[in-house]
């Protein structure tokens, strides 16, 4: 079983900045999976934002959000983070984090290849 707890959420205004962090549990496995960040909007579909290879660390972004959020990941707290600046209000939404356990020709970019998800945390950005 395996655990991913996200953090960080709020309320912000346009422009504005906002940390997220996903933990994975004690026991859960970590180090050897790509992690990413989708969100999900109401009557729209969950988007990709940002993902994180275990192999290599590579970063790969959402189109609408490069170059205003980052991603990292720590493999011995086991945490993965998304820090996001320049907050716009289409960046309202719960986002979650999931775990991959797809090779090395994973996309990262689609939902249906993650086997856990985290609970969710809510963002929302005011105008």
């Amino acid at each position: 079983q395996v655990t991913l707890v996200e953090s960080g959420g709020g309320f912000v205004q346009a422009g504005g900045s906002l940390r997220l962090s996903c933990a994975a549990a004690s026991g859960s496995s970590f180090s050897r999976y790509h992690m990413a960040w989708f969100r999900h909007a109401p009557g729209k579909e969950r988007e990709f934002v940002a993902g994180i290879r275990w192999n290599g660390g590579y970063t790969y972004y959402g189109y609408s959000v490069k170059g205003r959020f980052t991603v990292s990941g720590d493999r011995v707290k086991k945490t993965v983070s998304l820090q996001m600046n320049m907050l716009k209000p289409e960046d309202t939404g719960v986002y979650y984090c999931g775990r991959d356990p797809g090779g090395v020709l994973s996309s990262l970019r689609v939902p249906g290849d993650y086997d856990y998800w985290g609970q969710g945390t809510q963002v929302t950005v005011s105008t």
